[in-house]
């Protein structure tokens, strides 16, 4: 792990203050509610930040009455007018300065094409940076070439947007509890481009740069790997998962799979959330004290304030809105990586198989779809 340092944080101070007038151009390619939160806050901060999406209603509303984004404090609820561009405007971008730094928060089925529409617009120095759910960055370098790939982890964050516009934060901010964001270049060094887009963030919420992208992203997808597909699949927000026994502890099963996996994939995990890597994997396996420690766990986030009883995983909310599911990037893709070296993933396989039958409209979302099949 890579903290910011003095340098670091004086250009962060700068960029707050507005002094950085010529800074970076920043491209929100997707600016749903990550991407919106991101590139909203950023706006707010003073950076030079345009928010690109393909919903027309959202675009228009932020332009009649700007983006409203809310949290859990007063402080956190701010309405920004940043620049804005349907899809159909992205040519427009030729008429200004080339973008320097093209965030791409999409979902992971449209990272291809994304980054494609943004890729002839860069810079000569520019980059793309992949804040999404789901590991990307092989498909971003796909399109601009692993040298202009970075990599962003919202590793702890929840947002929704729930209305055009619209943008809320159903968990707290980290600050100097735990950190939300990282960066990290796909080699593994610090580099002073993810050095400054760290400071950048850093207005936002805490963040840290990272020499072990892979490990943090492989620690994510195990945090995705229990929580989304499951509200999906059973119409849950996050609170009740953990609150009923059967789909707690299928949630547990979940993440040691997935522990298992990027363990012998050869990751250097971090932290699951708030759960240390190997006690989940035990959890999962039936090792009776892990089980114990990590329900404890699970059950006290549900009463300490620490999340909004809103909370909804993306794919959950994917669900209500009739959108298609990430589900064959995540528990599909955990599960598909175990067959490659040979171990059984068989919570995630029948999980994606759920999922899938639900967007079908072949079973409800309920929690009974996932109760005793593992």
């Amino acid at each position: 792990m890579f903290s910011l340092g003095a340098d670091a944080a004086n250009v962060a101070e700068k960029f707050n203050q507005g002094e950085t007038s010529m800074g970076p151009r920043i491209a929100v390619m997707g600016s749903g509610a990550v991407g919106g939160y991101v590139g909203g806050w950023l706006h707010h901060l003073g950076h030079d930040v345009t928010l690109i999406d393909m919903w027309p209603e959202h675009i228009e509303t932020i332009r009649a009455k700007g983006l409203e984004l809310t949290g859990m404090t007063a402080e956190e609820c701010i309405t920004v007018r940043p620049p804005t561009m349907h899809l159909t405007e992205v040519q427009d971008i030729s008429r200004g300065r080339p973008i320097d730094i093209a965030i791409v928060s999409v979902k992971s089925y449209d990272t291809i094409w994304a980054t494609t529409m943004i890729a002839q617009y860069l810079a000569p120095g520019g980059y793309v940076v992949s804040l999404q759910n789901c590991i990307n960055e092989e498909r971003v370098a796909s399109v601009v070439g692993w040298g202009r790939t970075v990599g962003g982890i919202a590793a702890t964050i929840s947002v929704d947007l729930f209305e055009a516009g619209k943008i809320r934060r159903t968990v707290p901010r980290g600050g100097a509890s735990h950190t939300v964001f990282r960066v990290g270049e796909v080699h593994g060094r610090v580099t002073p481009r993810v050095t400054q887009l760290a400071a950048m963030i850093a207005g936002i919420d805490s963040v840290k740069v990272t020499t072990n992208l892979w490990g943090e992203r492989w620690s994510k997808l195990c945090v995705n790997g229990m929580r989304n597909g499951l509200s999906a699949a059973t119409g849950l927000p996050g609170n009740e998962i953990d609150r009923i026994e059967a789909t707690r502890r299928f949630a547990i099963r979940l993440g040691s799979e997935a522990v298992r996996v990027g363990q012998a994939l050869g990751y250097q995990l971090e932290g699951i959330g708030k759960l240390d890597p190997e006690k989940l994997a035990l959890a999962g396996e039936g090792d009776a004290g892990a089980l114990e420690e990590v329900e404890a766990m699970l059950i006290a986030g549900t009463n300490a304030g620490g999340r909004s009883d809103l909370q909804r995983p993306s794919m959950g909310q994917d669900m209500l809105k009739g959108r298609r599911t990430e589900i064959e990037f995540m528990n599909g893709f955990i599960a598909e990586k175990a067959a490659e070296i040979g171990r059984e993933a068989r919570a995630h396989v029948a999980l994606t198989e759920i999922v899938k039958r639900v967007s079908r409209g072949e079973l409800p979302a309920r929690p009974e779809n996932v109760m005793g099949i593992i």
